[in-house]
């Protein structure tokens, strides 16, 4: 009885294994020979609801379950996760990793999250909220689910205009490089967070992001990540997007505003609750 079930075991096991090993093969042929379907302007198509599936909102880097919400229970803890740095390794300066502990102690506090400003870049890319790309020929618009956050990417990477004024969602130029759409982004304010572990930039950050169609319904993201007065060396962070397939999918505003007012100025009450 003992034999059979290890027997069973091992017999699952073995298929599960060749089921991933296969799995990976596809998506590596996907990534390097996929060729997406075209605009009529013959660039890849990339229309459509996309959201990122994982654990990096909460930390981009590999991570142990931690409690989360005091008096939550399960239902605010942190689960573990796989990180989406290349290399598990932010390169924060020394006086940088103080800071990133620092915001990571006040996280339930002084996360910009939580008080519904709005993400930055790259973070809105992978909050756990689905976004909207539509795509015209001089810009492409994205349009995030959370916070009524968008952005324009301007078609103009090799003259890009410099950003008017700093603000939390930068100034983005974007160009095609074969299937991929590269975006330049530069101009932050440097009041974002990178996720709810604290990691963080400032002012000075320069974004590279990489759109790479890799399947009908799915692209890699990349995004290198510059900032002279953070970090010792650019570093990337790598995960996938998958598009949303439900019937009429359509994207649906989180306006968090309201549950952010006590947290913010609950404080101003005469009588506090």
């Amino acid at each position: 009885m003992r034999t059979g079930y290890r027997g069973a075991v091992l017999t699952v096991a073995a298929v599960a294994g060749a089921v991933l090993l296969m799995t990976a093969s596809q998506t590596a042929g996907q990534s390097s020979d996929y060729r997406a379907p075209r605009t009529s302007d013959g660039v890849p198509d990339l229309n459509g609801i996309w959201q990122a599936i994982g654990t990096a909102h909460w930390n981009l880097q590999d991570h142990a379950a931690y409690e989360g919400l005091a008096g939550g229970g399960a239902l605010g803890a942190v689960p573990p996760g796989q990180g989406v740095v290349v290399g598990n390794d932010i390169p924060y300066q020394d006086w940088a990793v103080t800071q990133k502990q620092e915001n990571f102690d006040n996280r339930l506090t002084e996360d910009p999250e939580a008080k519904c400003y709005l993400p930055g870049v790259p973070r809105a890319t992978y909050l756990p909220y689905p976004f909207q790309i539509v795509q015209g020929t001089e810009k492409i618009l994205i349009a995030y689910g959370y916070a009524e956050a968008m952005r324009t990417i301007h078609m103009d990477k090799d003259d890009p205009e410099p950003p008017p004024i700093d603000s939390w969602m930068g100034r983005s130029h974007g160009s095609w490089d074969g299937e991929t759409l590269v975006v330049d982004v530069q101009g932050f304010n440097g009041q974002a967070w990178l996720d709810r572990a604290g990691n963080f930039h400032s002012e000075a950050l320069r974004v590279e992001e990489r759109y790479t169609p890799i399947g009908p319904n799915a692209m890699m993201y990349e995004a290198t990540l510059t900032d002279d007065n953070v970090f010792t060396r650019p570093w990337t962070i790598r995960l996938p997007l998958y598009r949303r397939l439900e019937q009429n999918a359509r994207l649906i505003e989180f306006k968090c505003v309201e549950f952010s007012e006590e947290l913010l100025y609950g404080h101003l009450r005469r009588e506090p609750r």
